[in-house]
C-alpha cells in the first residue's frame, strides 16, 4: 500500500510507489464518472492526465467536488 495524504488526512492508497495511478486512487474511492478535480502535491492535474500521473510515498492529493445548485 501507498501511504498518501488524502484531503489533509492519512490514507492508504491502492498500489505500490511508481506504480499507483492518480485513477486508480479515483476508482477505489468510487469516484470514477463523477464531477471531481484533483490536484497532486497542490498542482491541478487534468482528467485525460489521470492514468499516467503516478503517486509516490506521502504525496499530498486534494479532491474536490463540484456541487451544483445556485
Amino acid at each position: 500500500m501507498l501511504e498518501i495524504e488524502l484531503n489533509g488526512a492519512a490514507h492508504a492508497a491502492p498500489g505500490s510507489a511508481g506504480e499507483a495511478t492518480l485513477l486508480a486512487l479515483v476508482e477505489s474511492l468510487g469516484l470514477q464518472g463523477q464531477a471531481v478535480a484533483l490536484a497532486v502535491n497542490r498542482r491541478v492535474v487534468p482528467r485525460e492526465r489521470w492514468r499516467e500521473t503516478l503517486l509516490a510515498n506521502h504525496d499530498k492529493v486534494d479532491v474536490v467536488r463540484a456541487i451544483g445548485g445556485g
